[in-house]
Parts: C-alpha cells; structure tokens; sequence
C-alpha cells in the first residue's frame, strides 16, 4: 500500500511501473541499463480515489494524461532503479494529494462605489492627458 494521505492509500495493484533506459547520468552504464521508471497510474478507474479528487487530478494533470486515462509519470534524475522508483511514487502521492485538496469556492463580489469613482477619475485623467499631447490645430 502507498499512503496518500491519513484515510487514503493506493494499492500497488493500481500503478504500473516500467524501467527504460535513463538520458540522465550514468556515465558508459546508461546505454546499458534501465534505471529510469515510467509510471502509469489508470485515474479514472481507481478505485481508492474519491469521484471529486479523480475529476481534479484528471483537471490538474490534464498535460500528462493519455486519452486511455493513464496519469504517466517519469523518473530519471538518479542513478539506480530504487531511487528513480522511489521519485516517481513521490511525485504521484503529490499530484494525488494536490488533487484532494477542495479549493475554496469563491465568493462574488462587486466594487464599491468609492473603488468605481476612483476608476473613472483615472481613466478621465488618462484621457486628458492623451488630448493634451496632440498638436494644436487651426481650429482649436
């Protein structure tokens, strides 16, 4: 099990993990071995997220997710398997944590009276300002 968070966990049933080869360091090992990890995490059929933190994981990782519904992780800053697996589950906990967070809705509110005059006398001055900038004619 991954904790998520203290009533959330994912079952390692639910992630798929795939080791490629890494374009980071290694020196003459990284044309020989697959330490980078590529996880796939399948958010629209999970059934250990809530339906609301789905939508927002899929609404918040729309850019790494595949039209199948796989959240793609990839991970290849370090130079063993264990570390790069490690990087990937942290990353994934983040984004799933991110996603359970329920933002604040938001309250409508409309400018007061003061904040509308005030406006208005800034683009009034703006205006006279331009028109003071331009040439004089004959008929003025």
């Amino acid at each position: 099990m991954i904790p998520i968070a203290p009533s959330l966990s994912l079952s390692e049933d639910e992630i798929e993990e795939r080791f490629v080869r890494s374009p980071g360091p290694g020196g003459q090992n990284v044309n020989k071995v697959a330490t980078a990890v590529q996880l796939r995490f399948h958010v629209a059929s999970s059934p250990s997220l809530p339906s609301g933190a789905r939508d927002r994981l899929l609404l918040l990782a729309r850019g790494r997710i595949t039209r199948e519904g796989y959240l793609i992780i990839h991970a290849h800053t370090h130079r063993t398997r264990e570390c790069n697996r490690r990087e990937a589950r942290k990353r994934l906990v983040h984004w799933i944590q991110r996603a359970l967070e329920v933002p604040e809705r938001r309250i409508a509110t409309r400018p007061t009276l003061a904040a509308r005059r005030r406006r208005l006398d800034d683009k009034r001055a703006r205006g006279q300002a331009k028109d003071r900038r331009r040439p004089v004619t004959a008929g003025d």
